[in-house]
């Protein structure tokens, strides 16, 4: 399935030729060499009033980035998950404050860090469980191979999670490992992006009883029309290829070693970072959200758990800036708190945004991104494959760019 306009965008109150200088302005990017392609979608009221693709999917094969091209999302699978449990949530399978040992035994005792190397830690038993809305707003205490900011961090890294999984290991495998390992604060006690939304992937796969590819497939993909989107991906003619910046220059040159991630059917079915989409599916998502969980008929949750789980969860309201760890996430943290698997923008002025109060976003390492704005009636997609998305501030420009084109409330 491809995307079109169906649209005028004077109807939808954009003005064209303001829209237009989003196409200008990221092809500046390719035309200089920092990203290989892109794409692009916009919406106003499920309406499609932008959509372009420039560049290459594939720069040394020559072969354009096309309205079907596919991407690694990496992140962006994190709302996918987060939507999976909360369709459990309404079936009665938990409540939100249960303890997650119920389902996952190995996190029944487990222990924080409280001074130390990664080499010789000294942890304490946690006060309190971890919690099932502590694994979808990331307070859980667990943390991330790559952020090298902790000495938690390094134990990761030494247990062989820095960016993925150790060969040969599934998603059950993964969570007794990282069970074993310290938390990086109490439960609930601070934010910190981490592989919560992958152990949340391995609850649902207890809970349902089924591995976590089969219940997406079934029930999530099929329902919503994602015909393109899964673990892996055997269509390589359609797989863009991955890139890094180069040092010193940062023009994109291509990665090997990061492209393997993403081609077949792999052992970890990552909630937090596995997913293999395109622009036309992940579309079809962000419709299925912004009209409070449906889509052409298909209804996967009700408008009041969407509402709870694009709320600020971060307690006493705070934003990421006051609550969270100065690490790497897809957002910034100033304005915007955390809801249940998506960012939540709580104050546009502190944020320096022009988007609405109650947006809510994530994004994928290799410099994908999506926003959901219920109070515009927007939604924005924008895909690429530059790792890592801390390179260039595509998020904030795209932004910019579509709502200064918005004129009509």
């Amino acid at each position: 399935m491809t995307l079109k306009m169906d649209a005028d965008p004077a109807e939808a109150g954009f003005d064209a030729n303001r829209l237009a200088r989003i196409d200008r302005h990221f092809a500046r990017y390719v035309d200089d060499g920092r990203l290989p392609g892109w794409q692009i979608v916009v919406t106003r009221h499920g309406k499609l009033v932008h959509v372009s693709e420039y560049g290459q999917r594939d720069i040394e094969a020559a072969k354009p980035v096309e309205p079907g091209t596919l991407w690694r999302i990496f992140s962006m699978s994190k709302p996918v998950t987060s939507v999976a449990a909360m369709m459990l949530f309404e079936e009665g399978a938990f409540d939100l404050p249960d303890p997650i040992s119920r389902w996952l035994p190995e996190f029944a005792q487990p222990r924080v860090y409280v001074k130390g190397s990664a080499l010789n830690p000294l942890t304490e038993p946690a006060t309190g469980p971890i919690r099932v809305w502590h694994l979808l707003s990331h307070t859980a205490g667990l943390t991330y191979g790559f952020h090298h900011a902790h000495p938690v961090d390094a134990m990761y890294r030494q247990a062989g999670f820095e960016w993925g999984a150790p060969q040969g290991l599934d998603l059950a495998a993964c969570v007794e490992k990282w069970a074993e390992l310290p938390l990086v604060f109490q439960p609930g006690a601070e934010w910190n992006y981490s592989v919560s939304t992958d152990v949340l992937g391995r609850l649902v796969e207890v809970v349902s009883g089924q591995p976590l590819d089969e219940f997406f497939a079934q029930r999530i993909f099929t329902p919503l029309g994602m015909t393109d989107t899964s673990f892996g991906t055997d269509d390589l003619e359609r797989l863009a290829a991955m890139y890094v910046p180069q040092p010193g220059t940062r023009r994109a040159v291509r990665n090997e070693a990061f492209a393997k991630v993403g081609i077949g059917r792999p052992d970890f079915f990552s909630g937090g970072g596995g997913l293999v989409s395109s622009a036309a599916d992940y579309h079809r998502f962000t419709q299925f959200l912004v009209r409070g969980g449906e889509l052409d008929g298909v209804r996967l949750l009700g408008p009041r758990t969407v509402a709870l789980m694009t709320s600020n969860h971060l307690p006493g309201d705070a934003d990421l800036e006051e609550y969270g760890r100065p690490l790497f996430a897809e957002m910034p943290f100033n304005g915007f708190g955390f809801g249940l698997g998506f960012s939540v923008l709580k104050d546009p002025v502190k944020a320096k945004t022009l988007s609405s109060r109650g947006e809510y976003a994530w994004g994928g390492a290799a410099s994908t991104a999506f926003w959901v704005d219920p109070a515009a009636g927007v939604t924005a997609l924008f895909f690429t494959q530059l790792l890592p998305s801390s390179t260039h501030p595509i998020r904030q420009q795209l932004r910019q760019l579509v709502y200064q084109a918005l004129l009509a409330a």
